[in-house]
């Protein structure tokens, strides 16, 4: 039996929308500075938390419904954890389902290949828990997030 990749839903009070917007252009108001915006297939962004970043690569974008993205580039350094981890993004996908449910809406993350047996997985949780589940919902709903910014750095990766 294959392990489950990392999955969560939240529902927002805001549009479909607003939810794709944030998951294509406006990763720093609820994740982290990135470089690069994806308006179409192959456009790449590249998301930061120094040292470590990944480049993002669009695979499908269906506006206000679907967001995929691949990572192609990954270099992944944390300190206590072991160097095997720099390159375990690599080749995954972040899958966004984004449903409208009435006034508010869904949205499903699946990132695929984020599986409990990679040294990074338990880090990964909680930085998804934080950002997409907690972060992204705050921006979605009341119009700000909570990102990552070096300041931010201990609060929210140190247990």
């Amino acid at each position: 039996m294959a392990a489950k990749s990392y999955t969560r839903e939240i529902i927002v009070s805001n549009t479909p929308g607003a939810a794709y917007r944030a998951l294509t252009s406006e990763f720093d108001k609820w994740w982290t500075p990135g470089s690069g915006s994806l308006a179409a297939i192959d456009d790449t962004v590249t998301i930061k938390f120094e040292p470590t970043h990944w480049t993002l690569r669009a695979t499908k974008l269906v506006p206000d419904v679907y967001v995929e993205l691949e990572c192609v580039g990954a270099h992944h350094i944390l300190e206590g954890l072991p160097e095997s981890i720099l390159k375990e993004w690599q080749g995954t996908k972040l899958k966004w389902q984004i449903q409208q449910q009435g006034e508010k809406t869904k949205i499903i993350l699946v990132h695929k290949g984020l599986i409990p047996s990679l040294g990074c997985y338990d880090v990964c949780e909680a930085g998804w828990d934080h950002f997409f589940v907690n972060s992204l919902k705050a921006y979605l709903d009341a119009g700000e997030g909570n990102p990552y910014w070096p300041f931010t750095k201990a609060k929210i990766f140190k247990k």
